[in-house]
């Protein structure tokens, strides 16, 4: 369904053929730029992975210091903002303005929250001393990555050598990786609630409609795909240990 019909008010701009030409170029740029996204995030992960199985030890101990609670609880959270972005397009699409607006500010309270609960996982993590680079000091974490490798190295069949110093000066990576995914889809977060609060207040003005719906329609997108990059750090970062 296009954003605006032949019948429809809304004037497209001149260098557009149509209204429906404007909507489909401006919704195939949002889409190409989620995937200038994912490429992004995409290096992120691969870069991870690789890390991980060079040093498992590490990676291994430092998921153990993660909060699983916390981090479904803002699971829930985003699945939940997923749902409400959705009806927001929807009634904005159906000229309900104010159920558009109600949902919405709902999609807004849930990035507000989920920034709320890594508010308190990054102030404990920083209270631990769990930071990365020169800052990073937990004696603690470096001790039991030694003694989990150590009894790797006991347990191998391979016999396989850990180079126990090593890993002594790499424990603090797992951490930089944790707050530069994590920080990183924050910051988008960030953005996507300012964007989504933009067409709210839009919305609220009476700009967008059934002839209409546009801008509304791309931030949901570029929300759906913060979403889904959670998704996949979730389990990434909490689960896989």
């Amino acid at each position: 369904m296009n954003t605006a019909s032949k019948e429809s008010h809304f004037h497209h701009a001149h260098h557009f053929e149509s209204a429906a030409h404007q909507y489909s170029s401006a919704k195939q740029g949002v889409w190409l730029f989620m995937v200038t996204e994912i490429l992004m995030f995409g290096g992120l992960f691969v870069a991870y992975l690789i890390y991980k199985s060079l040093y498992a030890p590490v990676f291994h101990v430092g998921s153990s210091y993660l909060d699983v609670k916390m981090g479904t609880i803002n699971t829930f959270i985003l699945i939940t903002s997923s749902f409400t972005m959705a009806l927001g397009i929807y009634f904005n699409q159906k000229n309900e303005r104010s159920k558009a607006i109600i949902f919405l500010a709902i999609t807004i309270l849930c990035a507000l929250g989920f920034m709320l609960v890594k508010f308190f996982e990054y102030s404990h993590k920083i209270h631990l001393g769990l930071v990365p680079g020169k800052y990073f000091n937990n004696p603690e974490f470096v001790q039991k990555v030694v003694d989990f490798a150590t009894n790797m190295q006991a347990t191998s069949s391979a016999h396989q050598d850990i180079d126990i110093a090593a890993l002594k000066k790499i424990a603090p990576l797992y951490f930089g990786f944790y707050f530069v995914m994590t920080g990183l889809h924050g910051f988008h977060v960030i953005i996507g609630a300012c964007l989504i609060l933009w067409v709210t207040i839009k919305t609220a003005k009476g700009h967008f409609g059934p002839e209409y719906y546009t801008p509304v329609e791309g931030v949901g997108l570029f929300w759906h795909i913060v979403d889904l990059i959670w998704i996949y750090l979730f389990p990434l970062l909490y689960l896989v240990g």
